[in-house]
C-alpha cells in the first residue's frame, strides 16, 4: 500500500512538470519583418508608429533618432542550471529628418552586434585618490558634526 501512495505521488508531481520551455519577450514583436517594411523616404512617422508604435528611445540631434529593441530569452536546459539563454536580440535605429520622413535605418541582429567596434579609450580621474585615513578622519569628523549628537 506504501509503494502504490508513493507511486502515485510520484506519477502526479512528474506529470505536472511541464515540456514547454518559457519565454520571456520584450519590446516589438518580429523586430526584423517589420524592418522590411519601412522604406527610406517614403515612410514618415505615422507610419512608423502605425507598424512598430512608440519607440524605446528618442534622441533629437541634427535629426531625430529612434531606437527600437526585441528581445527574447528562454530558459535554459537543465545542464546549464537555469541560466537564462538569449534567443533573440534586435536592435533598429531609424533617423527621421526635419520633415518627419524615413532618412536612415540600421538594423542590429545578435550576430551583426558582435561586429561593432568599440573604442577603448577611458576618461582619466581628475580628482587624486584620498588615502584611508583622510576617509577615516572625515567619517570621524562627520559623525561629531551630527545635529542628532549635539546637545543644547
Amino acid at each position: 500500500m506504501k509503494n502504490f501512495l508513493l507511486f502515485i505521488f510520484i506519477s502526479i508531481f512528474i506529470l505536472s512538470c511541464s515540456t514547454n520551455k518559457v519565454i520571456k519577450h520584450h519590446g516589438v514583436h518580429f523586430l526584423d519583418k517589420k524592418n522590411d517594411k519601412l522604406v527610406i523616404n517614403n515612410t514618415n512617422k505615422n507610419d512608423i508608429i502605425k507598424l512598430l508604435g512608440e519607440p524605446s528611445t528618442k534622441s533629437s540631434f541634427d535629426n531625430d533618432v529612434w531606437i527600437y529593441i526585441e528581445r527574447k530569452i528562454s530558459t535554459g536546459s537543465i545542464f546549464m542550471l537555469g541560466k537564462d539563454k538569449l534567443i533573440v536580440n534586435n536592435v533598429l535605429v531609424l533617423e527621421i529628418d526635419d520633415l518627419g520622413m524615413l532618412a536612415k535605418k540600421s538594423f542590429y541582429d545578435k550576430e551583426t552586434m558582435q561586429d561593432i567596434e568599440f573604442v577603448d579609450s577611458s576618461i582619466t580621474s581628475v580628482y587624486r585618490k584620498r588615502s584611508f585615513v583622510y576617509d577615516f578622519l572625515s567619517s570621524v569628523r562627520q559623525k561629531i558634526n551630527n545635529p542628532a549628537r549635539k546637545k543644547n
